[in-house]
């Protein structure tokens, strides 16, 4: 459920790429018009999403804009999001022409592509830009590898919510389930009264809840660990009890029996499952499934490199133009025309600006509807949000390529049937952590170690 929401916000963002504040619609006339610019520089720009409705008409109207503003005309490409990282990997690698791309932790990963190269370093072009005041300055600081910019953060939420979210119609005092133990008497009541419903269903790509910055699985550093131990999440307390409970509820019949195999079957009735969100998720899931849906936080909302790095815009490091692509950037994010018209369309076409009471403001509150009040719903969120321990600390991970390479033929092996419960964990974790030490689990331990005491005392 994480990827598919991450995903479904980037296609809405796509083509607002890093709008700081563009939750609401603003009318300025005056931004319309620009004067024209004799030369006028194509900039490429690979975009994670498919192409949306009228997106041609749209763009003829950006490009005139862009034309007469600064002198810049766009050709985007739309890359379908199972199809992006595998198509970005060829262009990126074959030298292929292109000046901007999405890049994110997730998708085309940012870190990766910074650090062979890829990717321009943009501090000179960026640090006096209007967008660079207004950008959460944490959102710079996930944005730097080994010290410099190598993307335009998208100003979204900065912390990743382990969340569960449960179907309204069976819950009504869902504010007090917070752990996964929490859930205990619930799921025994739905087991007992609703036989047509799976109290806790899972699938394939369910994560235990883990209270520990993952810098490179099953490797990090657990929340709120000012020593920053690097340990291996396996051999953490908190995880072995998770596992332990997963694998009662599962012997108890609260889960699914085919959780470690199975994909998300939306027909099938639950009380909860488990999702990796922001605020408003919910209203996605919900679409999703049919029905309204209702969450809970299971821990507070931790800052990491991960979860900031969710949306960047990143500059071909070979790119002709790379002034007139951040020119571009500082602009969508301070254009009140642009960024109206690449979040919402032409007006009179796509939209119309009417008056709101305050009556009508306040009935579609938390609905999915566009206020002012949502973006401040985000910068509440974000300001709550705590900076992991480890947040800012980029792994190295050259030194120990080889054996990282080997970790995620091992976790596939075990890692879905000991998360979902679906085997004993007293049984088949000492066998994955014996895979993982012959994998040479402590020696990436130790290098991680290594770094992270460097990276402490230079901070």
């Amino acid at each position: 459920m994480k990827n598919k929401v991450l995903k479904k916000l980037t296609v809405i963002m796509v083509l607002s790429a890093l709008i700081v504040g563009a939750w609401s619609v603003i009318n300025d006339k005056r931004s319309e018009e620009s004067e024209k610019v004799e030369d006028v520089i194509e900039l490429t720009w690979y975009q994670l999403g498919e192409k949306q409705k009228d997106t041609d008409i749209v763009l003829e109207k950006v490009n005139d804009y862009l034309a007469g503003k600064i002198g810049v005309k766009l050709d985007i490409v739309n890359v379908e999001g199972a199809d992006y990282t595998k198509k970005m990997h060829v262009v990126i690698n074959t030298g292929s022409k292109w000046d901007l791309c999405f890049s994110s932790s997730w998708a085309n990963d940012y870190l990766q592509n910074a650090d062979k190269g890829a990717f321009l370093a943009l501090d000179d072009l960026v640090q006096n830009t209007e967008m660079y005041e207004k950008i959460d300055s944490r959102f710079w600081e996930a944005a730097r590898v080994q010290g410099k910019i190598y993307g335009v953060p998208s100003e979204k939420e900065l912390g990743n919510m382990q969340m569960w979210v449960f179907t309204k119609e069976y819950v009504d005092k869902y504010e007090k389930l917070h752990t996964l133990e929490d859930l205990e008497p619930w799921l025994k009541v739905i087991r007992e009264n609703e036989p047509d419903v799976i109290p806790l269903y899972i699938t394939k790509d369910y994560t235990a809840p883990t209270y520990m910055d993952k810098i490179e699985d099953p490797i990090g550093i657990e929340y709120g660990d000012e020593t920053l131990t690097v340990k291996n999440v396996f051999e953490t307390e908190r995880m072995k009890n998770t596992l332990k409970t997963m694998r009662k509820y599962y012997k108890a019949g609260y889960i699914n029996k085919d959780a470690a195999t199975a994909s998300d079957d939306k027909t099938q009735k639950r009380f909860v499952t488990k999702g990796d969100g922001q605020p408003y998720a919910e209203l996605i899931w919900g679409k999703e499934l049919g029905y309204e849906v209702v969450v809970s936080p299971i821990m507070k909302t931790s800052i990491t490199n991960i979860s900031a790095r969710g949306a960047l815009t990143a500059v071909n490091a070979q790119s002709e133009h790379p002034d007139k692509a951040v020119e571009l950037l500082n602009l969508i994010n301070t254009d009140v025309y642009l960024r109206n018209l690449l979040n919402y369309g032409i007006e009179g076409i796509h939209w119309e600006k009417v008056e709101v009471s305050d009556e009508e403001a306040k009935k579609v509150e938390g609905k999915p509807y566009i206020y002012d009040t949502k973006w401040a719903t985000f910068k509440e969120f974000n300001d709550a949000s705590e900076e992991a321990s480890s947040f800012g600390f980029d792994f190295n991970l050259e030194p120990v390529s080889s054996q990282v390479a080997g970790f995620r033929y091992i976790l596939d092996e075990f890692g879905k049937a000991l998360y979902t419960g679906s085997v004993d964990p007293d049984e088949y974790l000492p066998k994955l952590l014996e895979k993982l030490d012959d994998a040479g689990v402590q020696k990436v331990i130790d290098e991680m170690q290594r770094q992270v005491d460097v990276w402490k005392e230079g901070r």
